[in-house]
């Protein structure tokens, strides 16, 4: 028999859909399963973004330009402006999803063996994505007791080596929701620039920050113009998980005319999802505010029921739609997959994602999961009289 090769030995399975055999058999026995596992909002996407693909008239589904559409590019470049990016359409590269951006970024910005920073614990496809470019992830640890604040910049330099090229932040955070202080970039910002390193920024999630908090791109300081690589998505920002358009923006000249060459081997992006994407950058300011509003209340909602739950500890997550919690277990992967094979209460039972998967050391967030509070308050709180009630039933509990 051929044998498979070493790249695709190393290929981290995913934490958050690993466990799917065992909820499609839960869902098959009858149970109602809570999905608390995967980033999928339930959202309704805005109503211009759909209307544009039901009004898509083509004789011919064509190639589009291999860094996208120009007017796409163009509208997309304000709306970055309103945030004050100070970018045109020429430094935006679509591509299909943020995952594309990610992997194209660091096939640009690193050779293979060479190092990526990135404070753990991080969003579990960032080691796909570095194994497929055969680029070293150099974990940093942050953790549940400081809210996963962004660890110490002298932790940063204990790990920087001559083979370091690059940062990676999520900002705000998955799968912890944190989102960085403006002092905290301003530190990323001073420590890429003393020792010539790329910041690549995922800002998946940069429309969903609470309690009036400030989002700070790296876009907004000054001196990295060359250092920097946004990369983004209409996934989350839209609940337009499904379209697969996403972008990388860099101002870097050079780095860009890089991608573009990844991007000509792949061909390009749909030219479907770019139609429904460049209508949704129309989206009226309503939309975000009701979308944020209904994120506050969900996360409140599942942070402080799980904070009166005996023994489990969540932090107050300031962006994204993700808590992590530390629970009463004394293994998440056992835990997560016993609530969907032996466990269920009212005929129910909840799916959440390991925390194990979101780390790179080994043997951290054994006592952890994430879950996304993507559901409507009602089904939030079922889930949580369902976690509640299995917790107390867990052979594995601790305390």
């Amino acid at each position: 028999m051929p044998k498979i090769s070493q790249r695709g030995i190393d290929m981290p399975a995913s934490p958050i859909r690993k466990l799917t055999p065992f909820a499609d058999q839960a869902k098959k026995d009858g149970k109602k399963i809570y999905h608390l596992n995967i980033g999928q909002p339930d959202i309704e996407s805005p109503v211009g973004m759909l209307n544009a693909l039901k009004g898509i008239e083509f004789k011919v589904w064509a190639y589009t330009p291999s860094e996208g559409l120009e007017s796409y590019r163009n509208k997309l470049a304000q709306y970055y402006n309103k945030l004050n990016y100070a970018i045109e359409g020429t430094d935006i590269l679509v591509t299909n999803g943020g995952s594309e951006a990610i992997t194209i970024a660091l096939q640009a910005c690193l050779n293979a063996g060479e190092e990526i920073i990135i404070p753990e614990p991080f969003y579990a496809n960032y080691n796909g994505f570095a194994c497929t470019a055969g680029v070293v992830v150099k974990p940093i640890m942050s953790t549940i007791d400081t809210g996963f604040a962004l660890p110490a910049i002298a932790d940063f330099e204990k790990v920087i080596t001559d083979k370091t090229r690059a940062i990676a932040i999520c900002n705000p955070n998955n799968p912890t929701g944190y989102l960085y202080s403006r002092q905290e970039m301003e530190a990323l910002r001073d420590l890429c620039l003393k020792y010539d390193l790329y910041l690549l920024s995922d800002e998946a999630y940069r429309e969903f920050c609470y309690d009036g908090r400030e989002f700070i791109s790296p876009m907004h300081l000054e001196g990295l113009e060359d250092h920097v690589v946004v990369l983004d998505t209409v996934s989350k920002r839209y609940s337009a998980c499904g379209a697969r358009i996403g972008c990388i923006i860099t101002k870097n000249k050079a780095l860009y005319q890089t991608t573009l060459k990844f991007a000509q081997a792949r061909l390009s992006p749909s030219l479907e999802g770019q139609i429904a994407a460049e209508a949704a950058v129309d989206t009226p300011d309503s939309y975000f505010q009701a979308v944020s509003k209904e994120y506050t209340a969900r996360r409140d909602t599942l942070v402080a029921g799980l904070n009166k739950i005996e023994g489990v500890y969540c932090p107050n997550p300031g962006g994204a739609f993700y808590v992590v919690a530390r629970l009463p277990i004394d293994n998440a992967d056992k835990f997560c997959q016993w609530m969907l094979e032996e466990f269920d209460y009212n005929n129910e039972t909840v799916m959440m994602a390991p925390a194990t998967g979101f780390y790179s050391t080994p043997g951290f967030g054994t006592q952890e999961v994430r879950m996304a509070y993507v559901l409507n308050q009602t089904d939030l709180t079922h889930a949580l009289a369902c976690l509640e009630k299995g917790l107390q039933e867990y052979p594995g509990r601790t305390a």
